[in-house]
């Protein structure tokens, strides 16, 4: 069979790349085209994009790059139609992927959707297009699947999260190798992660890294995302007590005591390796007061909103700064507050359903497309 995979973020490589890992099992002779990164390009098969040229952040961001969104659909669009694809998987990266979902359906192609977008966010109206251009949903979080079934009666998959995979199937590191092998020293860790698009970076690691200098019996480490050069992170490790390692996230939470993390799959995948954290959001000032006008939820974390509680402080905008950053930090190192913490983390990964969810979206595709 012939697969043909979109994803537009490095979460969306990650899974995008365990589900192709689960689908050769399922499909000994698949083949694979796709839009994702070097995960997915690991696997094998055929990049047709980077998702590095593809993510744009934000409602500004989105206008300002609207004529390279247009080239990358109309590209898209003629590379399917050459491929001639089984089946189109798209995964999370709804602005994008929707507009191809509705332009393949009208050629006839199958279409399967792993990762929902999150219209239970905002953006709830998409579900009309949903229903016309998706055959199949895959959901990966526990609260969706009745947001889709009982409120908009539109039959979904949950397989359970990805997430809980990758962790679990990662080797496991020692930390006095992986500190002297990453110039390190022996105080614990405190792993910053600032996200993966370079405006965002940008915008969390100054603030993130103005409360070294006062917790200086740990040693804050960087983790860099793959999709950046080495030499932009430089002007931000120069500070002193601020270190920096490259494509190594999960060996650095596996072994940190904190985390200051920007929102996003960050959060669940710190959750997921029981580092105590504070969530952190600061974005273009005119994006964050149309999202806020558009978004209606109590958080912005998936820990806070798969529990439906506060577990990780979340610092958002004007909030997020130096003085609450600290504070907050000082409250995550205390034991009490780590131990209540942990609690509600082994609460949250019990509500995700366990292991196994790239092998059953797998089964269940390759059962639909073989019929």
């Amino acid at each position: 069979m012939k697969y043909y995979l979109i994803a537009g973020e490095a979460s969306g490589d990650l899974h995008g790349a365990n589900l192709m890992k689960a689908l050769k099992n399922e499909d000994p002779n698949a083949d694979f085209r796709f839009w994702g990164g070097d995960l997915m390009k690991a696997t094998g098969g055929v990049e047709v994009k980077h998702y590095r040229d593809l993510a744009f952040m934000g409602f500004a961001e989105v206008i300002l790059n609207l004529g390279t969104i247009l080239k990358n659909i109309k590209l898209c669009k003629k590379d399917i139609a050459a491929y001639n694809p089984d089946v189109i998987i798209f995964i999370d990266y709804p602005g994008f992927n929707l507009r191809i979902a509705k332009w393949a359906r009208q050629k006839g192609y199958k279409t399967h959707y792993y990762i929902s977008p999150q219209i239970w966010a905002w953006k709830e109206g998409r579900i009309k297009d949903i229903k016309r251009d998706v055959d199949a949903m895959y959901v990966i979080l526990p609260f969706e699947k009745d947001f889709y079934e009982k409120k908009h009666n539109f039959p979904v998959h949950f397989v359970g999260h990805p997430l809980i995979d990758a962790i679990y199937k990662r080797k496991q590191v020692i930390p006095e190798t992986f500190k002297k092998e990453n110039g390190l020293d022996e105080r614990p860790i405190i792993a910053l992660l600032p996200g993966s698009r370079k405006q965002e970076i940008t915008k969390m690691l100054e603030i993130m890294i103005s409360v070294a200098k006062d917790f200086k019996e740990y040693q804050f480490v960087i983790a860099g995302a793959p999709s950046q050069e080495k030499s932009f992170y430089e002007t931000f490790v120069s500070t002193k007590n601020v270190h920096f390692v490259t494509n190594k996230t999960y060996d650095l939470l596996s072994i940190a005591d904190a985390a200051l993390v920007t929102s996003g799959t960050a959060t669940l995948e710190t959750a997921l390796f029981k580092v105590p954290q504070v969530v952190c959001y600061k974005g273009n000032r005119i994006s964050y007061e149309i999202a806020k006008r558009v978004i209606k939820l109590d958080y912005i974390s998936l820990v806070n909103l798969i529990l439906n509680k506060t577990v990780v402080t979340e610092l958002i905008q004007t909030e997020f700064n130096k003085k609450r950053l600290a504070a907050e930090l000082t409250k995550i190192l205390d034991p009490y507050n780590r131990a209540t913490m942990f609690l509600d983390y082994y609460e949250l990964e019990k509500a995700l359903g366990g292991r196994g969810a790239s092998e059953n979206t797998a089964k269940l595709i390759y059962s639909a497309i073989e019929k």
